[in-house]
């Protein structure tokens, strides 16, 4: 599985997000029925940080808190429409990285957001199946980045 194709695939995944530009996206948001995930972000408290790239197959929720949050997302494969989610404030996701090594992550605020949006993708789920209310954005108004 983790071979040149799969390789290739990843590039393909990462650069079309970069240029969305979008900090998430699944396999099956570029028409490719595979359970893979690539997540860019950078740290919620430091702008100026650099962004972390995770690229996750098989992704899997292990666990996630009771503590829920409400949050304002958006979605590349729905443009131009927002809505407000209400997702777990942490979770811990495990799957396998780009070379097929198992990965694990504690995730927390908008990463923990931004992970439960990408692996929703796998299960066919969209953010606005979720929604408590879900708006279309005006042409002048700015959408804020795409999960």
């Amino acid at each position: 599985m983790f071979d040149k194709e799969l390789q290739t695939l990843i590039d393909d995944m990462i650069e079309t997000m970069r240029a969305a530009p979008g900090v998430g996206l699944a396999a099956p948001q570029v028409g490719v029925s595979q359970r893979l995930i690539v997540v860019e972000y950078g740290d919620e408290e430091d702008e100026d940080a650099p962004k972390k790239l995770f690229v996750v197959a098989n992704p899997e929720i292990l666990s996630a808190s009771e503590e829920m949050v409400d949050g304002t997302e958006a979605c590349l494969s729905i443009p131009r429409v927002m809505g407000d989610v209400e997702r777990h404030e942490k979770v811990v996701v495990r799957g396998l990285n780009r070379f097929g090594k198992p990965v694990r992550y504690k995730l927390s605020g908008w990463m923990a957001r931004i992970f439960q949006h990408e692996i929703d993708h796998l299960e066919g789920v969209l953010f606005t199946d979720r929604a408590s209310r879900a708006w279309r954005v005006q042409e002048e108004e700015q959408v804020p980045d795409n999960v």
